[in-house]
């Protein structure tokens, strides 16, 4: 597991680090640094002329102590001190004093001439506040500058809770981040800034981060293995569960397809298919091993029927939103006892009942809701989830009680008892129609082979994202379709099996 703490946390680990295990601050500094030097030498960058701009805080007294290295070390450093000298920390003032025994150049500005590296030590994970004035001067000359750029922890001017941009932001080739990877580093448009992201190990505790279940993670590639479903060598269809796919509407049988397909690729026993009529012949063309049960006009009874067959349920892919898909989702809402995962226009009809949403607070179910659908569910404005998805999040999990798989360049899934999980899988090749569809088939496929929630959700939002990798990788990133991605589930299903058997 990877913890991904945001501001407040990483302060956490660093003063139990330092008050609780008792290793200096100065010493901590001291490694960052080196971290930051010994970054710079592994990259091979042009050592000729390099300019270290520092704040006032401790991120700046990284910023002096890598720049007397570099110095000690025989390299032209420039020094700009950005930040006020009178407001320095102790650290970094003694830094800073370390620092003027060598021939490194100071100076008060940042001047836009050739360097040939320029370190950005402005400003750390505390930043809270919109950068502006002198700060956003010097930051904006240092973006325009040519020569390699690498940033001190975080760059300076995102938000290390959100991924924000807090009115201005360092533009960095390379981070090299400190003990834990922050959480507005991986999310956007945080990571756009961040360039490549070394993690440096400098003996920060992560106790604190183990003991908060608050903080944020990201699973290691053997954590998503071992979450996959056994496969038994005495099994049967029955084995691996039935799911009910209530999906497609008149003449749009698509969605219904990719969920039922990539339902079957992730593993599940047997898929059913709930759609109207006329959708019957094209899904029994395109997919031969789905059950195929239709209806012209809906009857509850067999509804219910069909709920009672279920061990899974997946609602709302390409239903519409018009009488009677309303009226089906109400009932499952009502009547559903298993795992149900509802998507798409299932969301956009449920977030018109919030009377039910409470009603239906016994139901076992995961929402796969984009940031548009998310917005709907909780009543607020696009602008104002993307400005912190994450209190959001948090909120609407907390208030609903149910599992929420928020889809987005970065998609975080969060269950009530569970860790947030920010997944790093997947790729723009995905940005198409039906993309969503086959998640939530893969979600209702691992539910169906007994795969709680929060774990179904985890992995299979990784599994989603592996897929669409492997289909990039051999089409590219312009072409490939929805389908695509369920049909390369089974290659990184047959790699993932591999891992966990070695």
């Amino acid at each position: 597991m990877r913890y991904l703490p945001d501001r407040k946390q990483m302060k956490a680990a660093d003063r139990y680090t330092i008050e609780k295990l008792h290793t200096p601050s100065l010493e901590l500094m001291e490694r960052a640094a080196a971290a930051c030097v010994e970054t710079i030498y592994n990259k091979k960058w042009d050592l000729s002329r390099i300019c270290v701009v520092c704040g006032s805080g401790n991120n700046g007294g990284d910023g002096f102590a890598a720049a007397r290295m570099l110095a000690g070390a025989g390299c032209k450093v420039t020094v700009v001190m950005a930040g006020s000298p009178s407001r320095l920390t102790e650290e970094s003032a003694y830094q800073k004093g370390l620092l003027e025994e060598t021939n490194a150049g100071f100076s008060d500005d940042f001047e836009e001439e050739e360097y040939s590296i320029i370190v950005d030590a402005v400003f750390g994970v505390g930043l809270s506040r919109t950068v502006s004035g002198r700060y956003a001067d010097i930051i904006q000359k240092m973006n325009r500058a040519a020569g390699k750029k690498l940033a001190v922890d975080i760059p300076s001017g995102i938000s290390a809770d959100t991924g924000a941009v807090l009115g201005n932001a360092f533009r960095a080739d390379c981070t090299v981040t400190f003990q834990s990877e922050k959480l507005g580093l991986l999310l956007y448009p945080g990571k756009e800034y961040a360039g490549e992201i070394v993690t440096a190990d400098i003996g920060i505790s992560e106790d604190p981060m183990e003991a908060d279940t608050e903080v944020s993670y990201t699973p290691e590639l053997s954590e998503y293995c071992s979450m996959l479903p056994v496969r038994k060598a005495d099994s049967h269809k029955g084995s691996y569960g039935r799911v009910l796919m209530i999906a497609g509407s008149k003449g749009m049988s698509g969605a219904a397809y990719l969920n039922a397909l990539a339902a079957y690729r992730t593993g599940a026993g047997l898929v059913r298919i709930y759609t109207p009529e006329d959708n019957r012949i094209v899904l029994q063309q395109q997919l031969p091993e789905a059950i195929v049960t239709c209806y012209d006009t809906y009857r509850e009874e067999e509804l219910l029927s069909l709920l009672n067959w279920a061990d899974v349920v997946c609602i709302g892919s390409g239903i519409g939103q018009e009488g009677t898909a309303e009226r089906i989702l109400l009932s499952v809402i009502r009547n559903c006892r298993v795992p149900c995962v509802i998507d798409a226009d299932g969301l956009n009809l449920f977030s018109a009942h919030r009377k039910e949403l409470e009603k239906g607070a016994s139901l076992q179910a995961v929402l796969t809701p984009h940031i548009k659908e998310f917005a709907r569910l909780t009543k607020r404005e696009v602008s104002e989830i993307q400005g912190d998805r994450v209190r959001f999040l948090r909120e609407f999990v907390s208030e609903s009680g149910f599992t929420c798989v928020l889809k987005d360049a970065r998609t975080m899934i969060l269950s009530k008892d569970g860790r947030l999980c920010v997944n790093l899988s997947g790729c723009s090749a995905m940005a198409k129609a039906g993309s969503g569809d086959v998640l939530a088939g893969v979600i209702a496929g691992l539910l169906a082979q007994g795969l709680t929630e929060d774990t179904a959700a985890v992995l299979g939002t990784y599994l989603h994202g592996r897929a669409g990798e492997a289909a990039a990788e051999e089409i590219g990133d312009y072409s490939i379709l929805a389908r695509e991605i369920a049909g390369s589930l089974g290659r990184v299903l047959k790699e993932m099996t591999a891992v966990k058997i070695s």
